[in-house]
């Protein structure tokens, strides 16, 4: 990222995502303040195209931003990704109005596609979606979408209205009858990213909210969406792995074994474990800027890279956060260093849709010339 694009994100961090992620987590509260400084930084429409008042930034600097708030605060930084993949979809396909609101940081949107008779299979809805008039009528039940208690849009997968295909996506304002109250989110980690089942009930869209064509929503999910969240969500397993990292260095030099008269970081075991941590954290960071380099040039990889990138990373995330624990011993336990919160963080990489195991089968899948989906 530039040089004020980064001033900016540090001023972001350190004066309002930082201070709050303890509270964030604790209360399970969303992180309104972050986000709002984020916006008003100019972070929500950091990759909105410039000529609707965005920043005009690439994948990469995306994942600058997404890892360096998620070292501060895993809550926030699962928003932004989020929003990040919704606004590359409409950043292409969403109305002028939305972009440009979304360009000037006034508009916050997230992925509506996971559901609870398909789960982690986000290629398949059985929502749907039915033309009357000018209008299109959506009924169907997500069971995870983040920041769904505050977005104000979602980008709704359903089967198609009319066409053929697999599914169609569309735009979907937060606030519109029919659409259910999210409950609140009460979870092992993550606790402030507002995930929540919204079930839709009759909900009327206007017909122009088609993002892309009717029946095309898979291909626009694999071309755009997957790529950009898949990338992303390493990203924020990496911003967590970063952060534990560091702390886990401090203690391990800061700490004594008095009896001995040396610090933790001179016993061999320890630092064994710990540089296969700093290995492992540098692999990652190889597949993540591969991922973004070659989404962003559109070239060989573009689909596999990533997927690669998003399991390795939460892999990593889980290796590494369970390490620190493991040799910080009983201090990592306490909620001052930030460690378990990072630990527990962690976890949710690995059970995200597309999952770990899933992303292995398709890598299988496409290296082996079969089709990515079926049987």
């Amino acid at each position: 990222m530039n040089g004020e694009t980064h001033e900016a994100l540090e001023r972001v961090v350190a004066d309002v995502i930082e201070p709050a992620a303890r509270t964030v987590d604790q209360e399970g509260k969303f992180p309104r303040e972050g986000i709002d400084a984020l916006a008003k930084a100019g972070m929500l429409g950091l990759t909105m195209d410039a000529e609707c008042g965005g920043g005009g930034a690439g994948l990469r600097t995306a994942t600058e931003v997404v890892e360096r708030v998620a070292r501060a605060c895993g809550s926030t930084a699962m928003v932004l990704l989020m929003h990040y993949t919704a606004a590359a979809v409409l950043n292409r396909y969403g109305p002028a109005p939305v972009r440009q609101r979304i360009a000037g940081g006034e508009h916050l949107s997230t992925i509506a596609f996971s559901e609870p008779g398909s789960r982690s299979h986000f290629w398949i809805s059985a929502g749907r979606a039915e033309r009357d008039g000018d209008t299109v009528v959506l009924n169907g039940r997500k069971a995870w979408i983040t920041a769904a208690t505050e977005a104000d849009s979602y980008v709704w997968s359903t089967l198609p209205a009319g066409g053929e295909g697999a599914m169609s996506l569309w735009l979907v304002p937060s606030r519109l009858p029919g659409l259910s109250e999210p409950p609140p989110f009460d979870g092992l980690g993550l606790r402030g990213n507002g995930s929540s089942p919204v079930t839709a009930t009759g909900v009327r869209i206007p017909q122009g909210n088609l993002l892309g064509d009717d029946g095309a929503g898979l291909e626009v999910a694999m071309g755009t969406i997957l790529p950009y969240f898949l990338t992303l969500s390493a990203s924020f397993s990496l911003g967590l792995v970063e952060e534990v990292f560091d702390a886990t260095v401090k203690h391990l030099t800061a700490t004594r074994l008095d009896h001995l008269d040396i610090t933790l970081a001179e016993q061999p075991v320890t630092r064994s474990v710990l540089g296969r941590m700093r290995v492992d954290t540098d692999r990652t960071r190889t597949l993540v800027e591969s991922a973004a380099t070659a989404v962003e040039l559109d070239i060989a990889g573009k689909v596999m890279r990533p997927m690669e990138a998003k399991a390795a990373a939460a892999e990593t995330a889980i290796a590494v956060t369970d390490q620190a624990m493991t040799i910080c011993g009983g201090a990592a336990f306490r909620k001052d260093m930030g460690l378990e919160r990072r630990f527990r963080d962690a976890r949710a990489a690995r059970v995200m849709a597309p999952t770990t195991e899933a992303l292995h089968d398709f890598i299988a899948r496409i290296l082996c010339g079969l089709p990515m989906f079926g049987g």
